[in-house]
């Protein structure tokens, strides 16, 4: 914070205000810090939040409840449920950022939503391993590869996997719950391959309890997403890439409550033959899941981004600098 010779804060005046210059000396006010990233994007934020209120002429009731919604969003999180994320996801938001951050190039896997239900106690299981206990779940084998832009396999990659239960719920959803189902960690082979034994994926409605489920139900909106597995994939120099694969014909596959869906991640299943069964030590008949997924390295994902944003903000006309791949006034 910038003194004086004496020690005294130095700060604009603030003098005066009224419906049409608080926005500019807000954002004068908050243009002293030396990190040009965050004073652009707080006058944005502060530009964008006012015109809404100005064009929406909000009124103090409307502003105290959605103050509430956020305080009750914040009271309902805890270790195992993130309300702020579920927010983000309704909103459209998660996919949004995802797809500005991580764009994909015509072979690359397309990324998904998080969702709130990621955990880090997953266990590392070897290739082949089951994930399930729930013995009312339809069993499935799941058989995939990791390869790049040029079908080379990728060995070495960490992929953190997770579903719901028979029932519609994730692990950490159950009361007194002692250990992680339905999650796991698995790496890929020298032949970028992994294997595992899961269920059948279910539809399920998101958590509707809370904050998020009220919004949904005054917008008139369903709270269901369709069957899907959830993916992350890591590796050093490569472009994280967290996704899911959705089974084609599910009643919600056009309605996602978050809007995680894309025609790229819609799968088919199929059974498992008798090759099948005996090579992987399943039984016949069970589900089948197969499919390649396709990562990039941050290389080609940094210079996407980069090609992409110059575009976009010339087509807002607006004169702008990367600085470490991010947007921040050209001021030279």
């Amino acid at each position: 914070m910038a003194q004086d010779a004496k020690g005294n804060v130095r700060a604009p005046e603030l003098l005066d205000l009224t419906i049409d210059n608080i926005t500019p000396n807000t954002v004068r006010i908050n243009s002293q810090s030396s990190d040009a990233r965050l004073t652009y994007l707080m006058a944005r934020l502060v530009t964008h939040l006012h015109d809404f209120a100005r064009e929406t002429r909000l009124s103090t009731d409307e502003w105290m409840t959605a103050l509430g919604f956020l305080i009750g969003c914040g009271q309902i999180s805890n270790d195992v449920r993130n309300e702020f994320i579920l927010l983000s996801d309704v909103l459209g938001l998660s996919l949004l950022v995802d797809s500005i951050n991580h764009p994909k190039p015509p072979l690359g896997t397309e990324g998904s939503v998080l969702g709130p239900f990621h955990t880090h106690d997953a266990p590392v299981l070897p290739n082949g391993s089951s994930m399930t206990a729930d013995p009312l779940g339809e069993p499935m084998l799941a058989v995939c590869t990791v390869k790049d832009t040029e079908g080379r396999p990728v060995a070495g990659v960490k992929i953190d996997i997770w579903e719901t239960d028979s029932s519609g719920h994730y692990d950490v959803q159950h009361a007194g719950r002692n250990e992680p189902s339905e999650r796991c960690v698995m790496v890929s082979d020298e032949q970028g391959r992994f294997w595992f034994q899961g269920l059948k994926p279910v539809s399920y409605p998101i958590p509707h309890d809370g904050p998020v489920g009220k919004l949904l139900q005054l917008l008139s909106r369903h709270c269901w997403r369709p069957a899907h597995v959830h993916f992350m994939f890591g590796k050093t120099g490569w472009d994280n890439l967290i996704t899911a694969l959705y089974l084609r014909g599910d009643p919600y596959e056009t309605s996602d409550a978050v809007f995680g869906v894309k025609k790229s991640l819609i799968i088919d299943l199929e059974e498992v033959d008798s090759d099948t069964a005996k090579e992987y030590g399943v039984k016949e008949g069970i589900w089948l899941l197969k499919h390649d997924f396709v990562l990039t390295t941050e290389e080609q994902t940094e210079k996407l981004r980069d090609q992409l944003a110059v575009e976009a903000l010339e087509k807002l006309g607006l004169r702008m600098k990367l600085v470490d791949h991010l947007p921040v006034p050209d001021l030279d």
